[in-house]
């Protein structure tokens, strides 16, 4: 397994498939869980946020700004450490001035990458973080603003793997109505996790 995802984030460093290349300083392929043995017995989280920010883009890593200090937080909740994660997001690149990655971008990224890393990890459940996540792995399901303000703490089924559903930590962030569901979502996470 580490061998297949090590030779995969070293594709996704060199990715020119859609625009997002050309504004990128560093692809964030993710990090977390892939690089140690884990038992069947422990649970596979998967988190999948949006994009790269600024801060990711300058170093290649996932969620390490001021919104991975509050997911951070979040994991805190859910009982699980950071390193016994996977964390990445529905594109490798960061968009240019922080837009939201088009549909045609998320769809070139899920299938060359994201797909592929999911195949590879085989996670037991898949934590989407945000509409745009959302977007990316279940449209068609559940997939504007609105439902996500529906389905958000719950656990969605699809082709045999399941999804919990929350929203994006920067929403967190910046609306306290929000950071309060998503504590209590992650709350919910403890559960399904013990």
């Amino acid at each position: 397994m580490d061998n297949l995802f090590f030779s995969l984030a070293e594709e996704i460093r060199k990715c020119t498939a859609c625009p997002l290349w050309k504004s990128r300083t560093l692809a964030v392929p993710g990090e977390g869980i892939f690089n140690k043995q884990i038992s069947d017995k422990q649970i596979k989280l998967f988190f999948i946020g949006e994009a790269p920010g600024e801060e990711e883009n300058r170093q290649g890593l996932p969620f390490i700004g001021r919104s991975g200090k509050f997911l951070d937080e979040m994991l805190k909740i859910a009982g699980v450490e950071r390193k016994d994660v996977f964390i990445t997001g529905a594109v490798k690149c960061h968009p240019p001035k922080n837009r939201n990655p088009t549909a045609k971008e998320l769809k070139i990224c899920k299938e060359l990458w994201l797909d592929n890393q999911i195949n590879i990890i085989q996670p037991k459940l898949i934590v989407i973080l945000g509409k745009v996540a959302l977007k990316s792995l279940l449209d068609g399901e559940i997939s504007n603003k609105e439902k996500i303000n529906e389905s958000h703490g719950t656990i969605i089924t699809k082709n045999k793997q399941k999804y919990f559903i929350t929203y994006h930590p920067a929403a967190g962030m910046r609306f306290p109505k929000i950071k309060k569901s998503m504590i209590e979502d992650f709350k919910k996470l403890k559960k399904f996790v013990n």
